[in-house]
């Protein structure tokens, strides 16, 4: 019993600074957090959409898909969602598409499947169909958004988990001992980042990193991307520096933006 002690204490020392904080709360799973950020890391790509997959949509567009995820923004917010719900839903969009050709009149078909199915994935308690029939002013019925549902499941193989940005920057953010304040402007970029079809270029991992690194930078923190960052998320600074660009040129063009929802 004494050496299983000692051995545990060992193993404890070797935590991080914050997850050695976090020991006392069983929520926070401190001694597995770095494993299952490793797990995350090793298979976020097999839930990603096909790169470019837009240039083989006949009738769908990269305005379109824009327009449809900042109505659903929208939508979320209304039903009081949790943020994973918004990423996956996007995540199941993307995937689709990259799937199945569709055509303009059933896109927003899509879109409210896609966040039926996210919220009964993420949801303790799920919006039922008859709300997203009634949030779509009846354009569609019940009985569309259940024949949606099947072929968007059968599409995705049933494959429905994702392991979104989201998830690695409450890792990222944790690991940086940073502020609050800190955490809501990198989910803010990363919100904005659903929105742009060509943001689909990155994986989560390096958004979440990016979006982290530009808020650190915003409020000109001296060390945007410290060792314990680098180690964990695996990305150098100068890896992360492209897509901190392209969030930088999102939250520039803000205000020029016509799609307000974010």
């Amino acid at each position: 019993m004494r050496k299983f002690r000692e051995l545990q204490a060992e193993e404890r020392a070797k935590l991080s600074k914050p997850d050695q904080a976090d020991l006392e709360d069983p929520h926070n799973a401190a001694e597995y957090a770095d494993l299952i950020h490793n797990s995350l890391k090793g298979c976020e790509l097999d839930s990603l959409p096909t790169p470019g997959y837009m240039k083989r949509q006949p009738d769908v567009n990269e305005k379109m898909r824009a327009i449809l995820i900042d109505w659903l923004v929208e939508v979320h917010l209304k039903f009081k969602l949790v943020p994973e719900t918004l990423y996956l839903t996007v995540n199941l969009i993307d995937r689709y598409l990259a799937t199945v050709t569709v055509m303009r009149e059933k896109l927003q078909l899509i879109g409210v499947t896609a966040m039926l199915i996210a919220s009964k994935y993420e949801e303790i308690y799920a919006p039922e169909v008859q709300d997203f029939v009634y949030i779509t002013d009846r354009a569609y019925s019940k009985s569309e958004i259940l024949e949606c549902e099947f072929s968007m499941l059968s599409a995705l193989d049933f494959q429905v988990g994702h392991a979104s940005s989201l998830c690695f920057l409450r890792r990222y953010f944790k690991l940086a001992d940073a502020d609050p304040f800190i955490f809501n402007l990198a989910r803010y970029l990363l919100e904005l980042s659903l929105v742009e079809y060509r943001m689909l270029k990155h994986q989560p991992s390096m958004l979440a990193a990016a979006a982290l690194y530009l808020a650190l930078k915003i409020v000109k923190k001296p060390h945007a991307w410290p060792p314990a960052l680098q180690q964990s998320a695996r990305f150098k600074e100068s890896q992360i520096r492209p897509c901190a660009k392209d969030l930088c040129i999102l939250l520039q063009g803000v205000e020029k933006c016509l799609l307000k929802a974010v």
